[in-house]
């Protein structure tokens, strides 16, 4: 998990290969409650670094998921509009929500490691 990025909106990163595994963090699945609904990408989709990506409904509310690079939508994890609760269960394991074909990996750079995403969570409880 030592290659794992995250962004201040709480998502995270992670490559594999040449595809970037994308998600919310712990955290923010601690945040947002039991997960209800989750509305994934379609396939193919190009995103740009910040764009909505997803859309995951709580109990509580209802939140955007931000595209943390650019890139092509390479797969979706379709299991989770079946089973959304996932996200709550693993969502840095089996709660992933896309993988993202990268078109600028310098992009990479400008994310929080995991040392520095758990320093910025403490700086803000």
């Amino acid at each position: 998990m030592g290659d794992t990025k995250y962004t201040k909106d709480h998502e995270y990163i992670r490559m594999d290969g040449d595809v970037a595994i994308v998600g919310i963090s712990d955290y923010a699945q601690s945040q947002l409650g039991d997960v209800v609904f989750v509305e994934l990408p379609k396939l193919g989709k190009t995103l740009a670094k910040g764009d909505e990506a997803a859309v995951v409904e709580s109990v509580k509310a209802a939140s955007e998921v931000y595209a943390p690079v650019s890139g092509e939508v390479a797969e979706i994890n379709s299991a989770l509009e079946a089973q959304p609760g996932a996200i709550n269960e693993d969502p840095e394991g089996s709660g992933w929500f896309m993988k993202v074909k990268l078109s600028d990996p310098s992009e990479l750079a400008g994310l929080m490691s995991e040392a520095d995403y758990k320093a910025y969570l403490a700086s803000i409880h």
